[in-house]
């Protein structure tokens, strides 16, 4: 029997991070317990409403997130208010696989048609990997917004 799992990223500020990876990830954030949201509802909203309801204090309100694969595929990622700031590099991280199936020019096209799409969100193009067939077909290095290293493979 397989596990599900759950990816974990510690944050300064794990709403602005939550909102970048549903984007990145074309993922969700979902609402809170028992709240149906409709079509167009803004999840965090819903959040603060909720949280203000059950007594937590404002101060309190940006200490976690989440984001959800609306297809139910993928993992959920969630986030945690953390003190320290991140200080070295990842020892895990996200490929966001862009270009599956895709070789060559084409494929590196694909890499940084997203590449893009993502810094227009706040990641940072951090490095470009050239093809080396026959064992890399070539990657694109990048930071999300708090710097935690991911690759477009």
């Amino acid at each position: 029997m397989s596990r599900e799992i759950q990816l974990t990223f510690d944050a300064r500020d794990p709403r602005a991070l939550s909102a970048f990876w549903r984007d990145a990830l074309d993922y969700v954030i979902p609402g809170p317990p028992g709240v149906e949201l409709a079509e167009g509802d803004d999840p965090l909203a819903a959040w603060d409403e909720f949280l203000a309801r059950v007594g937590v204090p404002a101060e309190e309100r940006n200490a976690r997130s989440a984001v959800e694969d609306p297809d139910g595929r993928g993992p959920r990622v969630f986030f945690q208010r953390v003190p320290e700031g991140k200080t070295a590099k990842n020892r895990v991280h996200l490929d966001i696989r862009a270009a599956p199936g895709l070789q060559g020019a084409e494929r590196m096209a694909a890499l940084e048609a997203e590449c893009d799409r993502l810094v227009s969100l706040g990641a940072t193009r951090v490095r470009r990997h050239e093809p080396a067939p026959p064992f890399s077909g070539g990657h694109i290095v990048m930071a999300d917004p708090e710097g935690n290293e991911f690759c477009l493979d």
